[in-house]
């Protein structure tokens, strides 16, 4: 079994308030399958597209959990990553742990209060399938404090930054490796509620955004920002039926 590179997004799952309807949502925009686990896994359902995971959801679990994709970035050492986060004055909200032998993670705040995940792959690596409709395609950091998160996860996984620019806006890539694995957007000028805290927002891609986009309002979704197109194909920024937020992009990564 090839093991993802280390810093590189390699999972992401739903945490929500209405599994049932989450599902019913997401296999129809998607074209995903839900596989249920067993009561051992609290009904953790693994998403498939063409029989390969591309993604989780599961129940919320503690009181003010809010319903939200998470990003799980790639380990090989979910515990040193732990270690090196609180030296990195980021705060570990779940200690490493082990899921039975499928993998051992664990969950993160960094230093600006955004949510993140470390996946240290066991049976299961993560994601199967990237980079295809349905699949996930990108990660990105949104946060106000682009020079804190360049330091953290500089230290934290050994990522280098370039600047870029996204429609005119100012845009860091994330390089692991000598390639992009994830982007960090300025929460600067309009658009940006004082009250939206950063986050990690997760792309799937899409063969026609715009339909794509049309659909899920149609399936009880929110189109939080409408199809634009950027330098890289077009992109929409969505919401599901109980308020999670994701975004679609069709073009290349």
């Amino acid at each position: 079994m090839t093991v993802p590179s280390p810093g590189v997004p390699n999972w992401v799952d739903l945490a929500t308030s209405d599994l049932d309807g989450a599902i019913r949502f997401y296999t129809s925009l998607f074209g995903w399958t839900a596989e249920v686990s067993g009561q051992e896994f609290g009904g953790y359902t693994t998403f498939l597209l063409n029989g390969l995971p591309v993604a989780g959801a599961g129940p919320l679990f503690g009181e003010g959990q809010p319903t939200a994709w998470s990003t799980y970035l790639a380990t090989g050492d979910a515990d040193a990553i732990a270690a090196r986060v609180e030296a990195a004055a980021g705060k570990v909200l779940v200690p490493p742990f082990d899921v039975m032998d499928q993998g051992r993670m664990a969950a993160f705040l960094d230093p600006s209060g955004a949510p993140f995940s470390v996946w240290q792959p066991g049976t299961m690596r993560g994601a199967e399938i990237f980079d295809v409709p349905g699949a996930l395609t990108w990660n990105e950091l949104n946060t106000r404090d682009v020079g804190g998160a360049r330091n953290f996860y500089g230290a934290v996984f050994g990522w280098t930054f370039r600047q870029a620019q996204i429609g005119g806006l100012p845009y860091l890539l994330c390089d692991g490796r000598h390639r992009p694995v994830a982007g960090i957007q300025p929460m600067i000028g309009e658009g940006w509620a004082d009250d939206v805290p950063p986050y990690w927002l997760v792309y799937f891609a899409a063969g026609d955004c715009d339909v794509a986009a049309e659909h899920a309002s149609a399936l009880g979704g929110r189109i939080v920002s409408p199809p634009t197109t950027i330098a890289i194909g077009r992109y929409a920024v969505l919401a599901d039926p109980q308020g999670a937020t994701f975004a679609i992009l069709a073009g290349r990564r």
